[in-house]
């Protein structure tokens, strides 16, 4: 039996979870040893993955589902058994579009940027000269949250704005060298673009839908049949590291950890801000503090909620252009596996929804809910434009007007 998990993934913040259950021994603890690969595209994460050539990917969420369904290339079964977070990204402009869009100093409000940016797009559309958004992958939260976002304010992607993909770490260049006038990307590349002076940082996607799931762990379903007891394994080992990631006495260490070479080459100073929640919005200007930019651990954070893939798959009925299809459905839901979650934290101090699925976007103060182990209480999960998901009906929310103002 090997105990070696190979584990892709790309230089971002929201990596920490294998990184540091790596780092600190919690892989080891469980008779793991973690060898993780470094990649600098979505896609060749993924290749990576269904060649073999790794066991596990750290993984934009949509594309576990998209890659299940076969959306882009022939259909191959992924599970996901664990969250590795939950929002983390923003939506970062070039300094003259956010000066007409936002509020010095602060991060916006979203119905009231995207107002003012609609404006702006249906003028660059008349002109010939839309406005170009660079998102990391098609199938990811970031090109649907910040599709959700726009639509919602009145600006149709793919006809007012055009989206296109460009790998996190080459946002802030594409960025720089004009080819994009915004890009929703997570940590660190909104803050390089910052401190290089070519971005202005306007929201967090978390302004869009708090608790939004964001990365997650993949693998392939046959790994996860064969390698059952390594996969629960590895989730006791990233529940700990979970909890190493939010102890204020660790920030320092694991920030110090996640900027080396071999894993985000970036500076811990950008790092830290980013795990403490703390966001420099332009150049020289004041630290904004905003607790919910990147959610872990706390209210069952890393828990794979069936209704989040069910919402990710209306995303892409949605933007493909496709119908509802109930086998369709059903295999994105099948995706995330809350049953792995539970089992291999049983017994643990992990505390376990007793449902898989929620009502998204339902809950607008602190509320408990029902524990399988120990005691869990959601706080707001709100989508900006106060719409809500349920997931028990799935074709009355793919057919509503998105542009309803």
């Amino acid at each position: 039996m090997s105990t070696e998990f190979a584990i892709g993934f790309l230089p971002l913040v929201d990596a920490a979870l294998p990184i540091l259950a790596h780092e600190h021994g919690f892989a080891a603890a469980e008779g793991l040893r973690l060898r993780l690969v470094r990649d600098v595209s979505w896609a060749t994460v993924l290749d990576r993955l269904l060649y073999g050539h790794t066991d596990a990917a750290h993984m934009v969420a949509p594309l576990a589902i998209a890659t299940t369904l076969g959306r882009g290339r022939p259909a191959q079964p992924l599970a996901v058994p664990f969250v590795l977070g939950l929002n983390g990204n923003a939506i970062t402009l070039r300094p003259d579009l956010a000066a007409l869009v936002t509020p010095d100093g602060a991060l916006g409000d979203p119905a009231r940027v995207g107002t003012a940016l609609r404006a702006i797009a249906l003028q660059r559309k008349a002109a010939g000269d839309p406005l170009r958004f660079g998102v990391v992958h098609r199938y990811s939260s970031h090109n649907y949250m910040l599709r959700y976002w726009l639509a919602a304010c009145g600006i149709r992607p793919d006809e007012d704005v055009r989206i296109t993909t460009v790998p996190p770490p080459y946002c802030a260049d594409a960025l720089e060298a004009g080819e994009i006038d915004g890009m929703c990307v997570g940590e660190p590349w909104n803050s390089v673009a910052v401190e290089r002076g070519v971005g202005v940082i306007v929201l967090a996607t978390a302004q869009v839908w708090q608790r939004g799931v964001e990365k997650v762990l993949a693998m392939r379903s046959s790994v996860l049949d064969t390698r059952r007891d390594e996969v629960e394994a590895l989730i006791r080992a990233l529940h700990r590291a979970g909890q190493h990631f939010i102890d204020e006495g660790a920030l320092d260490d694991n920030a110090a950890i996640l900027a080396r070479p071999e894993y985000l080459g970036a500076d811990p100073a950008l790092i830290r801000r980013a795990i403490t929640d703390r966001l420099l919005l332009r150049r020289e200007g004041t630290l904004v503090h905003y607790p919910d930019f990147m959610f872990q651990h706390r209210e069952a954070a890393n828990f794979p909620w069936v209704s989040q893939a069910e919402w990710l798959y209306t995303q892409m009925v949605r933007w493909d252009g496709g119908t509802h299809d109930a086998d369709a459905a059903a295999r994105a839901a099948g995706v995330f596996r809350p049953d792995v979650y539970r089992n291999a934290l049983r017994g643990s101090d992990a505390s376990l929804p007793a449902a898989s699925s929620k009502v998204e976007g339902s809950v607008q103060k602190p509320t408990p809910v029902a524990a399988t182990q120990g005691s869990i209480t959601l706080h707001s999960n709100s989508f900006f434009d106060g719409r809500i998901f349920d997931p028990d009906n799935l074709s009355a929310y793919i057919a509503q007007d998105m542009y309803a103002k």
